[in-house]
């Protein structure tokens, strides 16, 4: 679900495998009340070989070609971004913007790494500065709605979120990102709504799965959830949420001996997801550790 953020009609000059998408689905699921809560906001899925000697060596051979193009920037310090190098990419991004101050895609990549970073004020700016050049731009929109979100600022990620539904977005975030809001809000049909909405632009990630699945719980469809959680681990069998998740139905099924099974497993994965490590304490084994 990468969001390409450059004219594409350029893009031949340059590696599209450097692109650092505008915000990820990471959303990771707990079970606390029925309700999928982060346990981290990773933006950025961290993939070293974006900062390898040899990709950096090729970006910079474009830039030194043409030094006054603003977009051999802005790919660099994406693979910086995307490598963890989040210096060296906030001086590809600022030097985007000198060159070319009106590039607000180079503003959401900026964004983005301030936000991995841990400085969201300065990500917000970055994200009004992106949307006072380009009100439509829906990455922005979802990227702010997102800082706003993790902030506890429900309405204000809603209306983010909203709004890049309304310009027609076909990134499946705005979608799942509402759903989570709606879901916290009990509003767990509109929720199912938004997750199913989410799957069927993006269909091979878990998290929204996994928010289903615990919206289904949430109205006692324990029969929708399993699947979905299921499903969940079939597409990425590494996220202690889903293992925790399924856990949670097979408690709720009383079968305490593969429920704590699935437990273990999402504790082999997170030592230190607490969901399942209350999971595994409730049907009587005590967690390792």
């Amino acid at each position: 679900m990468a969001v390409n953020t450059f004219n594409p009609s350029r893009a031949l000059r340059l590696q599209k495998t450097a692109f650092l998408p505008a915000l990820v689905l990471a959303a990771m699921f707990g079970l606390a009340g029925c309700e999928t809560t982060n346990t981290t906001d990773a933006v950025i899925r961290i993939d070293k070989a974006q900062g390898s000697e040899e990709n950096i060596a090729s970006l910079t051979a474009v830039i030194n070609a043409n030094p006054r193009d603003p977009e051999g920037y802005n790919v660099r310090g994406s693979a910086y971004g995307r490598a963890g190098q989040f210096r060296p990419a906030l001086n590809d991004f600022n030097t985007a913007l000198q060159i070319n101050p009106r590039f607000f895609q180079a503003y959401a990549n900026r964004a983005l790494v301030y936000r991995n970073m841990g400085q969201q004020a300065q990500a917000i700016a970055d994200y009004n500065a992106a949307l006072q050049i380009n009100p439509s731009y829906d990455v922005a929109y979802i990227g702010r709605g997102n800082v706003y979100r993790m902030a506890g600022q429900d309405n204000q990620a809603f209306n983010d979120f909203d709004k890049a539904i309304q310009l027609g977005t076909t990134d499946g975030r705005a979608y799942h990102n509402r759903g989570l809001i709606y879901q916290k809000r009990n509003q767990q049909d509109k929720a199912i709504d938004d997750f199913s909405k989410a799957i069927s632009l993006a269909p091979n990630s878990a998290e929204p799965y996994n928010g289903r699945g615990i919206s289904y719980i949430a109205l006692n469809d324990d029969d929708n959830a399993f699947a979905d959680f299921n499903h969940a681990i079939e597409l990425n069998g590494n996220i202690a949420e889903s293992w925790a998740n399924q856990a949670l139905v097979y408690e709720r099924r009383g079968d305490k001996a593969k429920a704590a099974r699935s437990y273990r497993h999402a504790i082999g994965l997170d030592p230190k997801y607490q969901p399942a490590r209350d999971g595994l304490a409730r049907v009587g084994v005590a967690p390792a550790g």
